[in-house]
This record gives C-alpha cells, structure tokens and sequence, in this order.
C-alpha cells in the first residue's frame, strides 16, 4: 500500500520530518520532528512542531505513532510535545540502550538517569511489524550512523534517518560513540535488497554543490546506480577507507551537546533543580 508523505524541513538543521499517512484510515506516523532551539539563548521553540500539529489537525489525522530514526545528534527532538497535543506512542530501536549507557557516562548522569529505554513507549528490534492505520510497516536495524540506528518501510516507502542521504550527497557519518563505518557499509547494503522503486526518504539534506533545491526523497534503484559514496557496486573496503578519511575531517555537529542529552531521554528535559530550574551539561574534551 502506498502511504501519503508530507514533509517538513527545517532548514536551522537541515532536518526533514515526516507525516505518513494511511489515506484510506486518516491515521497517521509523525518521524524525526523538531524541537527548536537557540544555543546561544538556551530558549526553546515549537514553530517547526506547531507547523506538523497544525497539519494533522487541520486535516482530521489521527497520530498512531511519534517514531525516531535513532538518537539525533544535530538537532532536538520534539516527540514529547506532539506526543501531548496529538497523542500517538513514542517508538525508536532497541538499541538506544546502548546510546544511554554510553552518553550516560559521557554527561555524568548518575544512577537516577534509566538507561533501559523506559522513556520511550516502544523499543524495536530488527523485523518487528507495526501497522499505520491499515498500511503495514516494517522495522529494519541499519546500524553504523549509530548503534540504534533504524528504517521504518512503511508501505512502499522506507524511512532510513541518517543512514543515507541524497544520492549526490552519500552516506552519513559514523564517527560518534558506538558508530562504525562497516556496519554502516552493511545496513546500506541490507537497504539495497528492498525493490529499486522503493521511495527513499532521508533524514537530511545539506544541497550538495550544483544543486540549487533541497531534496529529501529518492528511490533504492537511484541509490545503487548514483550513490557518491556507495553507489556502483561499492567494495565495503573502499568504503570504510573513504568514510573513516572522510569522518576524520568533520566536526562535532553544532547542537550535539544538547541534542543528546534530550533526545537520548526520548526528547525530555533532563530534571529540574530544586529551584525549578533546567541545566544542561558541558562536557569538556569528551566529545
């Protein structure tokens, strides 16, 4: 069955979210949202997340599912939010326990932050089925990115968050904690075994150099054949050479430092003090 896709990109992030759409049914899965946020400030915004509430509510859509790719480094999760005004289960993979265990002790959180992925209200393993509205969904563990990295195939559409990016971009980084170039290398070739007119929607968009629109969605076929970084038949030993040259090279993303600390606690802020206050922490030469 094929859903109905409506995106919303931010370019602050460069982050494109998702409203999939069952037609038949009006039910619908909200992917990857945003919370903004002013670093400099430390204030927060729901401009981009009203923009998908005011969707759903004008259109008479009902929320089955709040879903995350994986744990964002680059920009704030707003699930919580939509979660409150429109309803639906938070879901990501399995995995994010690793991630909390493995920021957990980055940002010093001590015993009291859970790290068995109890903030969330649904943990997906590999192959899990789920369904929006009457569409079936699937549930494929892509690793690499990071270790809870995962794509929703919802219908004849695959929602692979940082994973893949458009064909002229390539592939995404996998030099975080708990990343690796070959399992990257192996989730984007368990991508490439769904049918080439699979529609591809990635979870950001940079405008590679010449192109003068962002872009968010694609096919498996266009990726194999046009791919920058893996297309072409791509050996995985040149592939890991290339991503780790290349990820060497990269800095921290702007807003990893906050982004992690929220959305590692499905997109919730992190306790008040007993003033009523909200801190973040900055580690220093952690990162």
């Amino acid at each position: 069955m094929t859903p109905d896709v409506i995106p919303f990109f931010d370019e602050e992030t460069f982050t494109a979210s998702f409203v999939v759409v069952d037609p038949t049914t009006k039910r619908c899965a909200i992917i990857d949202s945003v919370l903004d946020f002013d670093y400099a400030s430390g204030r927060t915004d729901f401009h981009s997340a009203d923009e998908i509430v005011d969707y759903i509510t004008t259109n008479a859509l009902t929320v089955d599912w709040v879903l995350e790719t994986h744990v964002h480094a680059d920009h704030l999760s707003a699930a919580p939010y939509l979660q409150e005004k429109l309803g639906g289960k938070i879901g990501i993979g399995e995995n994010i326990t690793v991630v909390q265990d493995t920021f957990g002790k980055v940002f010093n959180e001590g015993t009291e932050f859970q790290r068995d992925g109890s903030q969330f209200d649904q943990l997906f393993v590999d192959g899990d089925t789920f369904k929006v509205g009457n569409i079936e969904a699937k549930v494929m563990h892509t690793p690499g990115h990071t270790p809870a990295c995962l794509t929703y195939v919802i219908g004849e559409a695959a929602f692979v968050g940082d994973t893949l990016f458009m064909p002229d971009f390539g592939t995404a980084r996998a030099d975080f904690p708990g990343g690796s170039a070959e399992a990257l290398y192996h989730s984007i070739q368990k991508l490439f075994t769904l049918p080439d007119e699979t529609r591809v929607f990635v979870g950001h968009d940079y405008k590679a150099p010449g192109r003068d629109e962002f872009a968010w969605e694609t096919t498996i076929g266009e990726q194999k054949s046009r791919n920058k970084h893996v297309g072409q038949g791509c050996a995985a030993d040149e592939f890991i050479k290339m991503r780790e040259t290349r990820d060497a090279e990269l800095s921290m993303p702007r807003l990893i430092v906050p982004s992690l600390q929220i959305n590692m606690r499905a997109g919730h802020m992190p306790p008040e003090d007993e003033n009523g206050d909200v801190f973040l922490k900055l580690p220093v030469n952690k990162l």
